[in-house]
């Protein structure tokens, strides 16, 4: 299966006409957040696949179609946040947002991410139960600490979203939120079990 993940950046490669004919090979996307509606929009009509996502910390208030529409979320694409489904056997999972900074939207404590965490439990546990496994994939607007992360207030990782790698163990675990200026700044990292991807930008994910 190939995937298409997206945050953060409207990436000229994907927007353009020849996007269909380039990436015409590709089953699924997933957006981590920060995206103007109308970029998801085209990904998802251009492809014709279907399409998850979690808000980041921007693009979150309602926007205005050509038509006149007020539209809170891109059109066809379905919000994990909290969430977990299923597509073609993968057991993919979402949380949105970013840590608190300034009291903006979709910005949590820590103490709120993990309430968050919770009520995903019993869905997780049933995935054990009856899969095998808790989760295959989990998106995220920002990355767990210490893994792609950043110092100041805005751009820090989340403890509990380590703790959940730790714990649930995930194949991918895929974020956006810390932009990746030059080549030396890692995007992909292994930790335990789990292979964390920083997909500002865009990146195209093969699973066997």
């Amino acid at each position: 299966m190939k995937i298409l993940t997206v945050s953060d950046v409207v990436d000229r490669k994907l927007y353009n006409v020849a996007f269909r004919e380039n990436f015409q090979d590709i089953d699924l996307i997933l957006s981590c957040g920060d995206l103007p509606f109308y970029y998801l929009d085209f990904l998802l009509t251009s492809l014709n696949v279907p399409l998850y996502y979690v808000f980041g910390n921007h693009h979150t208030k309602p926007m205005i179609t050509n038509g006149g529409e007020l539209v809170h979320q891109p059109d066809g694409a379905v919000n994990l946040d909290m969430r977990i489904v299923e597509y073609r056997g993968l057991l993919i999972g979402g949380l949105e947002g970013c840590m608190l900074y300034n009291y903006g939207p979709k910005q949590y404590t820590e103490r709120q991410m993990r309430r968050k965490i919770r009520r995903m439990w019993f869905a997780l546990w049933l995935n054990k139960q009856f899969k095998g496994r808790y989760l295959d994939i989990l998106i995220t607007h920002a990355p767990p600490t210490g893994i792609h992360d950043e110092p100041d207030p805005c751009h820090r990782g989340f403890d509990s979203f380590r703790r959940f790698i730790e714990r649930y163990r995930p194949r991918y675990f895929i974020h956006g939120h810390t932009h990746r200026y030059g080549r030396e700044k890692a995007w992909q990292t292994d930790y335990q079990d789990t292979t964390v991807i920083n997909t500002a930008g865009y990146h195209v994910l093969e699973i066997p």
